[in-house]
């Protein structure tokens, strides 16, 4: 497996990691961390490379509010900015995949990924979440997948 830097100057940008897969699928991931976290967590760098072990290309990656913020939680009303780089992102490795794109994230980056695909289902081929739930506790007829933060 080969583990490359990604720093795109784009708009917005992007900054993460690409793995790829020795033997690739044709299948990839984009993944994203939670709100107190960035793309090198623990989990997300783990999580990447097993799932680049099983064939799949994975890139995990840095939402705008960690670009601009280094430290502590998104801002209110980052949210919005948030799902553009993750829907950016996508863009982005549809060019480098013939296969399924999955996208997901740990967290807030679930939840941003979440409310994304529920507002343009076409956009990918599925979710991979990671510590998230689909309901609020106590409430499975419930969704989250709001427009809030």
């Amino acid at each position: 497996m080969s583990i490359s830097l990604v720093n795109l100057k784009t708009e917005p940008p992007i900054r993460g990691f690409l793995h790829v897969p020795p033997q690739p699928s044709r299948n990839a991931i984009v993944l994203t961390h939670g709100a107190g976290a960035d793309c090198q967590s623990k989990l997300l760098v783990e999580m990447s490379d097993a799932l680049a072990v099983s064939g799949f290309t994975v890139l995990r990656f840095d939402l705008p509010f960690r670009l601009a913020r280094p430290h502590g939680p998104p801002s209110p009303g980052s949210a919005i900015r948030d799902r553009d780089g993750l829907r950016h992102v996508v863009a982005v490795m549809r060019d480098k995949t013939n296969g399924r794109l999955l996208m997901g994230g740990h967290s807030y980056g679930g939840r941003q990924a979440s409310m994304l695909a529920s507002e343009e289902p076409q956009l990918m081929d599925g979710l991979f979440l990671l510590s998230y739930l689909l309901h609020p506790p106590r409430k499975p007829n419930e969704l989250r997948t709001g427009q809030s933060g």
